[in-house]
């Protein structure tokens, strides 16, 4: 018998699987579900989209592409950042497109960060940035944010959390799972703090178009003299549907993207040709798309907010994204035990609010980027669980 587990690496063998797909993978194994688990768009790609992969494919078009990405679309990635934010990136120099977001966040963690390096992390937060800060060797400093601050990182928790290893500070809004955002006078009270050190942003901005409300999204990078000291990831997946696509992209200062490029290049070599192609047809031509859908989702998180809030849970109210992360503290459940029984007894999966951070404990995410007549049901069917468990406390207190 080999003894497999002498042989792993220690470090991977520390990190936890991800939270997120335990009750995604019990949903299908089980009928009749309605799973609001995972945070995939129910859109489809746009059609116009779609025929500019498949025309590059009935073209023959299935080479390898340049490292750093088509050319073509390195200037469009450019240019729509100019358009939509007001910065100004070169794209033969300052851009990166990678396979999804999350490789772009691989790439500039383990670009920067060396070993014992500190990184900042507010949570709760996507699952992949403590994981891949331990990967990387770094160490992972959390940063509790609070539904009173709207979960924002404010610049006082910033501050006291910085030491003489801090390397990077991962922006992560917007939020994923609370769907809180950060507004330019938020960014602007963080930015204070990171002129006075020398650390590193990292923003995920692969949500920044689903920003509901009048004011637009502001990229952290278009803040004075942040530029310089912003690695920014987006890409396609959430704002134009394309999450099978996998396509993301980075952009930031010449002398970390060249880095990142140089992983990139031995562990990946290219992103998807097919996706490429499709992608430099949605920057050109997919405002109107983008608009369509985050009309769709206004509406849809307006149904949620108040579909958990008329049976009786506090929820926070999201300004980006698409989710929710009502409070489930007062059924006397912890997070895990809520989404058991919930899937168990009722058929609905949405995932525990400690899977994005210890701080999530007493709070589960609800995704609402599936159809109104699944979100609907499921809020039927969750009103009707809460009521039970009311009915239960009511009976043990007799």
């Amino acid at each position: 018998m080999i003894d497999y587990q002498h042989l792993l690496n220690h470090h991977i063998k520390e990190v936890k699987p991800s939270g997120i797909r335990r009750f995604f993978d019990i949903a299908n194994e089980m009928d009749d579900v309605i799973s609001l688990s995972i945070g995939e768009p129910d859109f489809t790609t746009p059609w116009h989209v779609r025929e500019a992969g498949i025309e590059s494919l009935q073209k023959g078009k299935t080479w390898y592409t340049p490292n750093r990405g088509f050319a073509e679309l390195r200037q469009e990635i450019c240019k729509y950042f100019a358009r939509r934010f007001h910065v100004q990136y070169h794209p033969d120099t300052d851009v990166l497109v990678t396979v999804g977001g999350s490789e772009a966040i691989d790439l500039c963690i383990r670009t920067l960060v060396n070993p014992g390096e500190e990184v900042l992390i507010p949570q709760p937060s996507f699952v992949c940035y403590e994981p891949m800060v331990q990967m990387a060797l770094g160490k992972p400093v959390i940063i509790e944010t609070k539904i009173e601050n709207n979960f924002r990182l404010t610049a006082q928790e910033l501050r006291e959390h910085i030491t003489d290893k801090t390397k990077l500070l991962i922006l992560p809004y917007p939020n994923n799972p609370t769907g809180g955002v950060m507004r330019r006078e938020h960014m602007e009270e963080i930015a204070e703090v990171i002129k006075q050190h020398d650390i590193i942003v990292l923003s995920d901005e692969i949500y920044s178009e689903l920003t509901y409300g009048d004011r637009p999204p502001v990229s952290f990078s278009s803040i004075q003299q942040m530029r310089e000291r912003t690695v920014v990831v987006n890409g396609f997946s959430k704002s134009y549907a394309m999450t099978g696509w996998r396509l993301g992209y980075a952009l930031g200062p010449e002398e970390i993207v060249s880095q990142m490029t140089k992983l990139h290049q031995y562990a990946i070599m290219s992103a998807p040709t097919t996706a490429q192609y499709a992608a430099i047809e949605a920057l050109r031509h997919g405002d109107n798309d983008i608009e369509k859908m985050r009309t769709q989702y206004d509406m849809r998180r307006r149904l949620m907010v108040d579909g958990f809030r008329n049976m009786g849970l506090s929820c926070f109210e999201p300004e980006g994204a698409f989710y929710v992360f009502p409070c489930i503290r007062s059924t006397g459940l912890s997070s895990e035990e809520f989404c058991e029984r919930l899937i168990r007894e009722e058929r609905v999966a949405v995932v525990p609010g400690p899977a994005f951070g210890a701080c999530g404990e007493g709070f589960v995410r609800v995704s609402y980027s599936y159809s109104v007549k699944h979100i609907a049901e499921a809020l039927k069917r969750i009103e009707r669980f809460v009521h039970k468990l009311r009915a239960e406390k009511v009976e043990e207190n007799r």
